[in-house]
This record gives structure tokens, C-alpha cells and sequence, in this order.
């Protein structure tokens, strides 16, 4: 069976996938998505969506911005960001998820003090069977007294469950690069990568 690749580049998202020759697979090769977003002002939230389409194309990156929750709203004292990297299936379930959290402090053009952690969620099956976290890691760089401070957090998930008994078809690998800066402004970067995906998949992903 032939596949081809397909890179593009929608709204600032990069995104490629390998493409079975089937012109409209139900169950698609594997694909690796990425998407960069500014960290918005405080109080407020970014987030942005690719969804694989019917011919097993990721459709165009949608972004948009809004008011943050209220869990999330920035303190006044220090800087605090929250970041998001979901994969859903067609019916608007959350299968795998990785969450960072970040807080900073700024002082005289530099970070004093910096500290990022990492949270994993994922879907269980009523059967002791679905998604599970086959591991997890993450890397700091310069938390004291820093010009800038870059965090990077990734989890690997595997599915065994009722879609694929054997647990060899379907695995979710989710990445999250935060980088703070000392005059109070954040970016976030994600990636997913799937082993195989399906129509109707959407990746959310984004920061607040």
C-alpha cells in the first residue's frame, strides 16, 4: 500500500502526516501535528484546533482568543501561565492530554525565580482497559536568576481497549515547550504525534 507525505503550513501551524493511497480511509497513517501560539495578555486565554478531515487530511489550524477562566487568571504579584495539549476522537472525548504550569517572577530585566510542572490525563475504558500513560519526562532549563527560562515537558500514551485489543495500533506521544521571558511575556509550543489517527480527530491545544 503506497502513502504520501503532506506538509503544510495553516495560521502559523506546521503540520505532516503520511496519507494512505484509500482516498477516504476511515483509520489513517500516522500524522504529527504542531502549533506555536504568543501567550495573550492576562486574563485571557489562546487556543487553537486541527481536526483530521474525511480524506485524512488535517483541515486548516482554526485560532482564536477569548477571556480566560477564572482558575486561570494571572496574579498580581509574578507571572502564571497554563498550557493545554488535547487529543480528542469524533465524538468529542478526551483521550490523551499533557498540562503544564508555570509561574515566574521578574526583576531589573531578569527571571529570579521560575517553576514549571507538568500533569498527564487520559481515558479509561469501564472494562480496566483504554488510554494509559506509558511515561512521561521533563527538562528545565535556567530557573534562577535567568534572561529567559525554556521548559519542555512530553508524555507517551498507549491504548489497549475495545478499538484495538491488541494495543499494537494506536499511541498517542504529546510534547509542550514553554518559554518565559523576563519582561513578562510567554510563548507556547506543542506537538502531538499519532501512531495512527482516525477521521474526525481534532488536537486542541493552548495557553492562558
Amino acid at each position: 500500500m503506497s502513502a504520501v507525505s503532506l506538509v503544510a503550513l495553516v495560521g502559523g501551524t506546521t503540520v505532516a502526516t503520511a496519507q494512505e493511497s484509500d482516498p477516504a480511509p476511515k483509520s489513517c497513517d500516522g500524522v504529527r501535528l504542531t502549533g506555536e501560539l504568543p501567550a495573550p495578555a492576562p486574563g485571557q486565554a489562546v487556543s487553537g484546533q486541527i481536526t483530521i478531515g474525511a480524506d485524512c487530511r488535517p483541515e486548516p489550524a482554526s485560532v482564536r482568543g477569548g477571556p480566560a477562566p477564572a482558575r486561570s487568571a494571572r496574579a498580581a504579584a509574578g507571572h502564571q501561565l497554563r498550557g493545554w495539549n488535547e487529543m480528542y476522537d469524533c465524538c468529542n472525548i478526551r483521550m490523551t492530554g499533557l498540562y503544564t504550569s508555570s509561574s515566574w517572577d521578574t526583576a531589573d530585566g531578569r527571571i529570579p525565580t521560575a517553576d514549571t510542572t507538568a500533569t498527564q490525563e487520559w481515558n479509561r475504558e469501564p472494562w480496566d482497559a483504554g488510554w494509559s500513560l506509558a511515561g512521561q519526562t521533563t527538562k528545565d532549563g535556567c530557573v534562577t536568576d535567568c534572561a529567559e527560562v525554556n521548559s519542555e515537558a512530553h508524555a507517551d500514551f498507549t491504548y489497549q481497549g475495545i478499538f484495538d485489543p491488541t494495543g499494537d495500533w494506536y499511541a498517542n506521544t504529546h510534547h509542550s515547550y514553554i518559554q518565559l521571558k523576563a519582561d513578562g511575556t510567554a510563548t507556547c509550543r506543542f506537538d502531538v504525534e499519532l501512531r495512527h489517527t482516525f477521521v474526525g480527530w481534532n488536537w486542541r491545544y493552548g495557553c492562558e
